[in-house]
């Protein structure tokens, strides 16, 4: 017999003709378009793009089913008398429309949380302010090269609410899940991880508190069968075991845990009553960092229980970097080139840094998010030889590395560029053989591009057109 979700089944009998609103059309939300059409849910869309800017297949298609839209800036001001609401993450839930439509009966959800609530098989769900991608694509690795039918999804992959009819239980969802996707989300998955809490996205949250509070939601909704993975060497999320309800497991690069993972100088192991157990090599494997080690034991624990130990090694000798992240580009006269732009900040191309034995050629800067560079530049003056700046913070990285020069009584190159294609010719210039030159923003990517990928992408164009 068949297997039938019982709980997706409800669900779609419930929005039949129900007033249903989507906002934001972003990825995860266009095929609920789709979707909720064929079920004959009464859509509105709400962007706050203007019309001009909405991709001409998805004005087609909303033209097509004959869907009601209200874009630009007071595109929320009509929000108004719908039972169901799917916000995209960036919109959040704090907006005062959203509270109102919610105080007066709708319900305020996404699309990834409604798949959570749904989903009939084991969810593992990965969040932090680094690592995040790195670590959920290392899980969903190992779990396919153990012959798992995984999904992956959240911030990477594809939209998955409108495959729950395919999911069956012995299925596993790997998520990356940000502090958007997070907030106002009133369920957890059964395994649990934050990679490390730092300052992030203070632009649009409201506080550094709520940042936090939003990523707590990850493991606030799990009960004592969960288990919930902490970076025991973040002063934050070593401070979240308390609050859990489910077995909490560690990881360490700095600290010989009684109990957990740790790096201990090359060697990645399992510590279980005070006994620890050499895994892996970090010679033997393709991934660069500290970070990334760290990466590796946060996969090694969400996989412990469902993968034997020497098929998880296979997968992890495997894994090849994340695009964007610490990505060998090519070597030219000598000189390595790689492509970090998914370092979106300081804390992130700190951890690129710190990877490198090399010398370092640093092209840095981009959008503002309000975050603090003071620290960056100490690990600037420390490990770069030469900085190249591009973008709105390279006011903000240029002076917090000229503080730290003042105080070392160093000098270090510095050159400003109006344009990608400039740095990477500055970059081009400067370079000596055996030095690397890394594009680590340490900023986002909105100044000048559409997104990380849009200005890695470029960057590698321009590298492989040397």
């Amino acid at each position: 017999m068949s297997y039938v979700n019982e709980k997706l089944q409800e669900f779609e009998n419930y929005i039949y003709q129900k007033k249903v609103a989507i906002i934001g059309l972003g990825v995860s939300n266009i095929p609920l378009i789709d979707y909720l059409y064929e079920k004959k849910a009464r859509i509105t869309v709400f962007d706050d793009k203007e019309i001009e800017d909405i991709p001409k297949e998805v004005m087609d298609k909303l033209t097509s089913y004959s869907i009601p839209f209200f874009f630009g800036k007071d595109y929320l001001k009509n929000l108004n008398g719908f039972n169901l609401i799917f916000r995209s993450p960036s919109c959040l839930p704090t907006k005062p429309e959203l509270k109102q439509e919610e105080e007066r009966g709708a319900i305020v959800t996404t699309e990834i949380e409604m798949l959570m609530k749904m989903c009939p098989c084991q969810i593992i769900g990965v969040t932090g302010s680094e690592g995040k991608t790195t670590t959920t694509s290392l899980i969903y690795s190992i779990l396919k090269h153990a012959g798992y039918n995984c999904y992956l999804g959240g911030n990477i992959g594809t939209p998955l609410f409108t495959k729950l009819s395919q999911i069956l239980p012995d299925d596993i969802i790997v998520l990356e899940l940000s502090s958007f996707q997070l907030m106002g989300m009133d369920v957890s998955p059964n395994i649990a991880i934050i990679t490390n809490i730092t300052p992030n996205h203070l632009n649009i949250h409201s506080s550094y508190e709520e940042y936090i509070e939003a990523k707590k939601n990850i493991f606030k909704y799990q009960n004592e069968d969960d288990v919930l993975i902490l970076n025991y060497d973040n002063e934050i999320t070593r401070k979240c075991k308390p609050e859990a309800n489910s077995k909490v497991i560690y990881f360490s690069s700095k600290e010989k845990l009684n109990d957990g993972y740790i790096v201990d100088g090359n060697i990645i192991k399992e510590c279980e009553n005070k006994l620890r157990k050499h895994i892996l090599n970090t010679k033997e494997i393709k991934l660069r960092g500290t970070h990334n080690f760290e990466n590796i034991c946060a996969a090694l624990a969400a996989t412990r229980n469902l993968v034997d130990e020497e098929v998880a090694v296979e997968a992890i000798k495997e894994f090849n970097a994340v695009e964007h992240r610490l990505e060998f580009v090519r070597e030219i006269n000598g000189v390595k080139w790689y492509n970090d732009s998914a370092s979106s900040s300081p804390s992130r191309t700190i951890a690129g840094l710190k990877a490198y034995d090399e010398d370092i050629i640093l092209i840095a800067g981009g959008y503002d998010k309000n975050l603090d560079y003071e620290l960056l530049g100490k690990y600037i003056v420390e490990k770069v030889k030469g900085l190249v700046l591009i973008g709105n913070t390279a006011q903000k990285i240029f002076n917090a590395t000229s503080e730290e020069m003042k105080k070392k009584g160093v000098e270090l190159p510095i050159y400003y560029c109006k344009t990608l294609q400039e740095a990477v010719d500055t970059a081009k210039n400067i370079a000596k053989e055996h030095q690397v030159v890394l594009f680590s923003p340490a900023s986002a990517s909105f100044d000048m591009f559409k997104n990380f990928a849009d200005r890695g992408n470029q960057f590698k164009k321009l590298v492989n057109e040397i």
